[in-house]
């Protein structure tokens, strides 16, 4: 099968390398990828927004199977055009990608399948702004409808700035908050069959403790030794497959990567948000601990045969990633930053730890730093201690002139294990 895979992010260069071990991969392209995935890939310039551009691209490489990356493309539709051209395409339709790129939407759609979420309002003017904060008070949830890069939303107790970042948005969503630790869980559907991945859990946060500005994601780690065990079957009863069966029934099915953001709060399981896409940096840890070949699932995801796959396998050992981000992130980054050690991580930490490039280009025959988040350290291992103690070694080798990165990714929940296998 001859694969190209859309975006040149960690998510993207997660995916391509494990659709690069896959035996059924016999040609993997990337467009327009970075210098990490040119590693596994063949990479290709392209407008990943202009449909028409990328099904030309898919035509002309004789690609079997499109794989859409990130968000934008998907809500621009360019999975439709390049179904219209007759090529398989692993993400939704630009209607159904709405459940990311509309917040109120997404509400809509959960309030028709019964979904359990957080009671919200959906605000346009500064009247009814100020009448949901002061519905709800503090903390104060404030979510911009439209797609923001995952920066879109605060969370603060500041009603001045809930209040200012609410009016800086055409369309606001306004909710209540919820309590209770976070949980991300994937699931890839043609539309009717979901089969869900293994949960993971990421840190919005800049800085360590959870404090500073929220970002696209500072690290991730699965599995969740903390969580209940009926979590995923219940999460699959009460929230994927209600909202898969929602869309189908609306005329607008979704297939491709359900992301459920979850909430487990002292009243239960709650949405907090749906995308449309693998989410940064989750993907990184779920592939590393995914064992079925990654590529017959997303074709079978693409042609409507999900029903047919044999159920999935799962390695044993527990992963960690860990973000480099560069200087300032996440306001205005610093980049052309050169970046060195990456093959003191292959010499030394290989096959256990492996860094995925996010944020990165080729400049000579050095590698330099191109975005806000850089790198996505990853390490496996035989628990969350080993897998995080190999992921901040491999942390150690990298030099990046002003990065930053947090120290306590996976620390409690390591912790936790450990004080529960005692």
């Amino acid at each position: 099968m001859k694969v190209l895979v859309i975006g040149g992010g960690a998510r993207e260069h997660a995916l391509c390398r494990s659709l690069s071990l896959d035996p059924e991969v016999t040609a993997l392209y990337c467009a327009p990828g970075n210098a990490g995935i040119a590693e596994v890939a063949e990479l290709h310039p392209v407008d990943a927004l202009d449909g028409d551009s990328v099904a030309y691209l898919a035509t002309e490489l004789g690609a079997e199977l499109v794989v859409v990356g990130p968000e934008a493309p998907l809500v621009a539709g360019v999975a439709d055009t390049v179904r219209a051209a007759g090529i398989p395409c692993f993400g939704p339709s630009g209607e159904a990608a709405r459940l990311e790129g509309s917040k109120a939407f997404a509400k809509d759609v959960m309030a028709g399948a019964n979904v359990p979420t957080a009671r919200s309002y959906v605000c346009t003017t500064p009247a009814e702004i100020d009448e949901a904060l002061d519905a709800f008070g503090a903390p104060y949830v404030v979510k911009d409808d439209g797609l923001a890069a995952g920066k879109g939303v605060v969370v603060t107790d500041d009603v001045e700035a809930a209040r200012a970042h609410a009016l800086a948005c055409d369309r606001v969503v306004i909710e209540e908050f919820l309590d209770g630790p976070e949980v991300s869980l994937f699931a890839i559907t043609d539309g009717t069959t979901v089969l869900p991945l293994q949960p993971a859990q990421d840190f919005k946060r800049a800085l360590d403790g959870d404090e500073g500005p929220n970002t696209g994601g500072m690290g991730a780690y699965s599995p969740l030794p903390w969580a209940d065990p009926k979590l995923v079957d219940e999460v699959m009863q009460t929230v994927l497959q209600p909202t898969v069966d929602e869309l189908r029934r609306r005329g607008t099915p979704f297939s491709g990567l359900l992301y459920a953001g979850l909430a487990i709060t002292s009243r239960g399981v709650r949405v907090i948000e749906f995308n449309a896409r693998f989410g940064d940096p989750e993907t990184q840890v779920v592939l590393a601990r995914l064992k079925t070949p990654l590529a017959g699932l997303l074709l079978g995801s693409a042609n409507g045969t999900l029903a047919t796959v044999p159920a999935l396998n799962w390695h044993d050992d527990a992963a960690v990633t860990v973000v480099i981000a560069s200087h300032n992130y996440p306001d205005t980054p610093r980049t052309g930053d050169p970046i060195e050690g990456l093959a003191d991580v292959v010499a030394q930490d290989a096959p256990h730890a492996f860094v995925l490039h996010a944020g990165t280009r080729r400049n000579g025959d050095a590698v330099v730093s191109a975005g806000g988040r850089v790198l996505s350290v990853t390490a496996t291992g035989k628990d969350l201690t080993q897998a995080r103690g190999r992921a901040y070694a491999a942390v150690g080798r990298i030099r990046l002139d002003g990065s930053q990165h947090r120290t306590d990714i996976a620390r409690k929940a390591a912790g936790e294990a450990a004080t529960a296998e005692a």
